[in-house]
């Protein structure tokens, strides 16, 4: 069947409720039956390096069940349980696959993202209750071992750090330097090392417990923190072989390669790839340990295309403007759809892509709180781009605004926040902090994503803003989309992000920042000029413009906003210091899990009474540092 629009997932609505569907109750369950059907299969590659032949591993349906099956044994022997955890800080490879399912087999699966500082790690560490921790043996030009060393310290319920060595995927004479040459790891902490393939070496490849048909927990996963620090999102089996049913049902089958460069540590990767995989048969590829971010992967991307034979690209906004600084080189021929998610898609940039590749881009829509999946455009039917598509089979969506007598829908085109009910929706537990579900629902079910939008005449979704990043000034509401779409329109801009800056008078006034397309020359004055021109509302227009090198960015390639409010609130404090004569600076700003962003302050010799004359005007807190 078709998915051409709101016709087709009405058609499949109607074949039966999602609760009479014929699919597993569990995770084990789903591997299983796609291992029966398609052993010898190939289910998940890696390779290390980019190249498009250099060395490449590859398993089977049948290994990777094995493997799965051995890892879950030794972490129910490590006395791992249903409601225990396994937290794995690790880049991609093949044991990062086998630890998200194993682990969710075994227990709780929490992935972690390596990029963290260690005091975030150990943070969701001490949050999740983690017992056990796989993550990297030392290895050069990463310090992912020495920092999950770190977190490791801080979180006192870990017994057991299970190391990945990626030495086995080097080939001579890479494999015979790297071991002499590896960092030497001091684990002053109170966890035992092993090796984690000689441990899942050991256990048999049949399942050592019983699988209970029940749905409950299965996973961990933190936000993405880009609109402060990192909560922990909930998600039970349910939600994960629903993910996997809508890529088999509308996407994939078993003759399908799927390329993959983003983070298994991300709901993108696990649940709407992965799980699509586990449910559908077909095969993932994931080049390096950074994806996207592996040296030379954007340089032998299309080689890397033909190599695999790749049938779907799932890629990003970054990493698509990164595509089309390269040549195509390579026979793309195999390829059906790329799939964009994490930011919304700029106009200009799908017309390229599609004009150099023939490739059509589909957008779609989905977040960590949901279990990943609401929307997207149709893959067999009209695509608006720039919106986020239809609802998915069983997913609901309503816009929901603010009025004098309390929250009501929208009309169509009408902006109120995304509120989402759908078999991924954990209605009540989203997060594990139960303070935190505390008014994130609509009518006790449908998930309030904090996301601006409204829904067309047509029923596509579109996304207009981030509610929590509403910028507030003197009690007017601006949205930030409106400043950031003015300035993409601009032929010099690649990226750009608006953020409410520091002001003593209105509480914030909207500031910008912008990375330009490569080769581009634009004054920062200009772009200002542009934006009073483009930007309707006067109050909207930025106050201050900053070109910058890059936009610091996620792992999947959103605009990290925190850091750009800290550039703000740095150079804001320290004007106003200097312009009052005091020799105090603003030299960091740490994001406190209470109190939010606080500028630590170094007094260079002025007092605590001097500094607040200048800095307690403002909203924002500080201290000294």
């Amino acid at each position: 069947m078709t998915f051409a629009g709101i016709e087709d997932r009405n058609a499949i609505e109607a074949e039966m409720p999602w609760a009479e569907r014929d699919v597993a109750k569990t995770l084990y369950g789903m591997l299983s039956t796609t291992t029966e059907k398609f052993p010898d299969n190939r289910a998940v590659s890696y390779q290390i390096f980019s190249g498009p032949k250099d060395k490449a591993e590859t398993l089977t349906w049948k290994q990777l069940h094995g493997k799965v099956t051995q890892a879950a044994n030794l972490f129910r022997s490590l006395g791992i349980g249903p409601k225990d955890v396994v937290a794995y800080v690790l880049p991609n490879c093949n044991e990062t696959t086998i630890t998200l399912l194993g682990g969710a087999v075994a227990g709780i699966a929490n992935p972690i993202n390596p990029l963290l500082e260690a005091e975030q790690i150990g943070s969701i560490l001490r949050e999740t209750g983690a017992s056990v921790v796989v993550t990297l043996r030392p290895f050069p030009k990463t310090d992912v071992a020495e920092k999950t060393a770190a977190a490791v310290k801080l979180a006192p319920g870990v017994h057991t750090v299970l190391e990945v060595d990626l030495v086995r995927y080097l080939t001579p004479p890479k494999s015979w330097i790297v071991p002499m040459i590896r960092p030497k790891l001091k684990a002053e902490n109170h966890a035992q090392y092993l090796n984690f393939n000689a441990e899942i070496a050991k256990q048999p490849t049949t399942l050592q417990f019983e699988d209970p048909q029940e749905d409950r927990v299965a996973c961990y996963f933190h936000t993405g923190g880009t609109t402060g620090m990192p909560k922990v999102a909930q998600h039970k089996y349910s939600g994960l072989i629903y993910n996997g049913w809508l890529g088999h049902r509308l996407l994939y089958t078993e003759k399908d390669n799927i390329m993959c460069p983003l983070p298994l540590f991300h709901v993108f990767a696990c649940h709407v790839i992965l799980m699509a995989a586990v449910h559908s048969g077909a095969h993932v590829i994931f080049p390096t340990p950074q994806g996207y971010r592996g040296e030379g992967v954007f340089d032998n991307f299309w080689k890397l295309v033909e190599r695999w034979k790749i049938t779907f690209i799932i890629t990003v906004p970054t990493a698509i403007s990164a595509k089309m600084q390269r040549p195509i080189d390579a026979d793309v021929s195999t390829v059906k759809t790329a799939f964009s998610g994490s930011a919304p898609l700029p106009l200009e940039l799908f017309r390229r892509f599609e004009k150099a590749t023939g490739i059509t881009i589909v957008e779609g829509y989905g977040l960590t709180e949901a279990t990943c999946l609401v929307s997207c455009n149709p893959t067999d039917g009209p695509k608006k781009v720039g919106s986020i598509g239809i609802p998915f089979p069983y997913s609901k969506v309503r816009i929901v605004k603010g009025t004098e007598n309390g929250p009501i829908d929208a009309a169509v085109d009408e902006i109120g926040e995304i509120c989402v009910s759908s078999p991924g929706v954990y209605a009540g537990h989203t997060y594990t902090e139960a303070e935190k579900n505390k008014d994130l629902y609509y009518d006790g079910q449908f998930l309030r994503t904090g996301d601006l939008g409204r829904i067309d005449a047509d029923g596509y979704v579109w996304i207009t803003g981030r509610a929590k990043d509403l910028i507030i000034r003197g009690g007017h509401n601006i949205d930030p989309a409106e400043i950031e779409e003015a300035l993409l329109g601009h032929e010099a801009v690649a990226f750009a992000g608006a953020i409410g800056q520091p002001d003593a008078h209105a509480g914030e006034v909207p500031c910008a920042f912008v990375e330009l397309v490569d080769g581009a020359s634009v004054t920062e004055e200009e772009l200002l000029a542009f934006c009073r021109e483009k930007v309707q509302e006067r109050a909207a227009h930025p106050k201050h413009m900053t070109i910058m090198d890059e936009l610091p960015k996620t792992a999947v390639g959103k605009i990290f906003k925190p850091d750009l409010r800290r550039n703000a609130i740095t150079r804001v404090y320290n004007e106003t210091l200097e312009k009052n004569g005091c020799a105090a600076r603003v030299t960091g700003v740490i994001d406190d899990k209470k109190r939010g962003l606080v500028a630590q302050v170094t007094l260079n010799g002025a007092g605590t009474e001097e500094v607040g004359k200048s800095l307690n005007a403002f909203t924002g807190q500080w201290e000294p540092a």
